[in-house]
């Protein structure tokens, strides 16, 4: 299984935090918007139409959310990912979250799609808490995805092939994704507990399934957090690899995806 974070990852990585701004417009592109029944479910529960995304890159997930009726402001670290969202119609102010400054400003909902994780999870929640109204929401979320036994058992081969050194399993080519990610989720849930000012953190489900062809998967990978960083030459040819196992199995697979919110309601000070 590919994975674009794991628990084990830390706000710390600031070097792959950042790199994903290397090819904005491919990120824009390829990436996979949220469903909709989270953002009306986030948007249901929000009291007001003022968003803040939290690291919103490009602004898949903003534009969902301008779209359903929000006014959204988003804040990014990496200045080129927010100059292609600037591009895009959406207000994006460059900082890391942490040390943002929101000059008084208040929010009705905070979200952050599959970005929260680059957030510390202590301080991120404490900068949640300063700038949202009494009664409104912290909503985080994060993809995760399940690739085809095949596809992930060939990702894993390659990995390991052409970087020797990639944390990169066997043992991942059958792990319940779901299950992998519950570390980063609680994580995040713990985050907020320590803080006060919240309810108890809730985890909302979304599973939904994308099917993708050799061509928009191979797009995609190289938008991935193990493949940003790399030289073209191993890019090729972990995309190579990969291709071939797609082709295997006729060019073509369904991938399954859970889209996970941990989410919680800014209580009174």
């Amino acid at each position: 299984m590919e994975r674009d974070v794991s628990a084990e990852q830390s706000h710390g990585s600031r070097q792959q935090a950042e790199s994903f701004g290397v090819d904005a417009e491919r990120y824009d592109r390829t990436r996979p918007g949220y469903p909709d029944a989270l953002v009306t479910a986030i948007v249901a529960a929000s009291p007001g139409p003022e968003v803040l995304d939290v690291g919103c890159g490009t602004g898949i997930a903003s534009r969902q959310f301008q779209a359903a009726g929000c006014t959204v402001l988003g804040v990014e670290p990496d200045h080129r990912m927010a100059a292609w969202a600037r591009q895009r119609g959406l207000d994006v102010e460059v900082a890391k979250f942490e040390t943002w400054n929101p000059a008084g400003r208040q929010f009705d909902a905070i979200i952050a799609g599959t970005a929260w994780h680059w957030v510390d999870p202590v301080g991120g929640a404490a900068k949640a808490a300063h700038v949202l109204r009494s009664g409104r929401r912290l909503a985080p979320f994060h993809h995760v995805f399940q690739l085809p036994p095949a596809v992930a058992a060939a990702s894993v081969e390659v990995y390991q092939r052409v970087l020797p050194d990639s944390p990169m399993t066997a043992a991942q080519a059958t792990t319940d994704a779901l299950q992998a990610y519950q570390p980063l989720f609680a994580k995040i849930a713990e985050g907020i507990r320590k803080v006060g000012p919240f309810s108890d953190p809730q985890q909302w489900r979304f599973d939904w399934e994308r099917i993708y062809t050799r061509e928009e998967w191979l797009d995609q990978l190289p938008t991935l957090g193990s493949l940003t960083q790399l030289p073209p030459e191993q890019q090729s040819q972990i995309l190579e690899g990969v291709g071939d196992a797609i082709d295997a199995i006729g060019g073509s697979f369904t991938m399954k995806y859970t889209t996970v919110a941990i989410t919680a309601t800014r209580t009174l000070a």
